[in-house]
């Protein structure tokens, strides 16, 4: 049976996602797929992305894919990255598409650059794109071994918005505070990418195999 199912609709960082869970569980059954039926078997489930929303939710759809997610953020231990963050939630407006609606809330673009001032004068970017502080919320055992404040890999223009302040486990400054973590029961998803966070990152893809939710 397979362990780790990461999951492929083409629109992923596939490769270092693969190697960076491969690396903290060595012993266990790591595998890229795009069939339903082995996301389905699988016993924990990854759900990175990168690219624009619409696109994303098309080519999750093209493969037969939406039915097996939404089995596997009900029922298995379900980490959802960048994209895979932000498809959760019911509305985005890039492109203003709808989500998968496991999660309630909105996906909202940051603000235009020039009314972003940067601390140390002019302004800041849009993307936000390089490492930035994770401001911890509240405890989860995904945070275990990880310090408050740690630097993470960040690269998006969009970021979620919850409905519910409690689906928030960690925030992050840039130009506003906004929500970089959610987690509910089984769920945990990041707009950071962990895979590119070195060895916070790897800590916390190790705490997500340990997770029993």
């Amino acid at each position: 049976m397979t362990d780790v199912a990461i999951i492929d609709y083409g629109m992923g960082n596939l490769r270092s996602v693969h190697k960076a869970v491969e690396h903290v569980a060595p012993d266990l059954a790591v595998v890229v797929t795009s069939d339903p039926a082995v996301v389905s078997a699988a016993r924990r489930v990854v759900f990175p992305g990168q690219g624009a929303m619409p696109d994303c939710m098309r080519e999750l759809d093209a493969r037969g894919l939406r039915g097996a997610v939404l089995e596997a953020a009900a029922s298995k231990p379900f980490l959802g990255i960048c994209i895979g963050q932000q498809m959760l939630f019911a509305h985005s407006a890039e492109g203003d598409v709808p989500g998968l609606g496991i999660l309630p809330g909105e996906v909202v673009r940051f603000p235009p650059a020039e009314t972003m001032p940067a601390p140390g004068g002019g302004h800041l970017k849009v993307p936000h794109m390089g490492w930035n502080e994770v401001q911890q919320r509240r405890p989860h055992a995904l945070w275990d071994g990880i310090p408050d404040d740690e630097r993470f890999y960040f690269v998006h223009s969009y970021h979620v918005v919850p409905d519910s302040p409690e689906l928030s486990v960690a925030e992050t400054e840039y130009g506003a505070r906004f929500t970089s973590a959610v987690a509910r029961d089984n769920i945990f998803a990041v707009q950071f990418h962990p895979e590119k966070s070195a060895q916070a990152g790897l800590r916390l893809l190790a705490n997500f195999i340990a997770w029993a939710p």
